[in-house]
């Protein structure tokens, strides 16, 4: 199980840094859900890796992390419904 859980931690570290240096490098959007989606599967993955470690400020923040980003690709949804395709 350890292993599992670090292997998820490091495939959301991964996302996340993935996230920032396309951003970074002007090769994403940060209003994109590519960017968005990156985070929240980051997020996610340092969440379960933080919690089974009882890191629970970083769960925590990871947490708010994930929420903002599901925020950002519900806005970019509701966006592209209301103009169309």
């Amino acid at each position: 199980m350890k292993l599992l859980i670090d292997i998820i931690g490091w495939a959301g570290a991964g996302a996340v840094l993935v996230a920032y240096g396309l951003v970074s490098s002007r090769r994403m959007d940060p209003v994109s859900s590519g960017y968005q989606g990156l985070n929240v599967v980051g997020a996610a993955g340092l969440m379960i890796n933080t919690f089974y470690y009882a890191a629970y400020p970083s769960t925590a923040l990871n947490a708010i992390w994930a929420l903002i980003a599901v925020g950002a690709l519900w806005r970019l949804w509701a966006a592209r419904r209301t103009v169309g395709p």
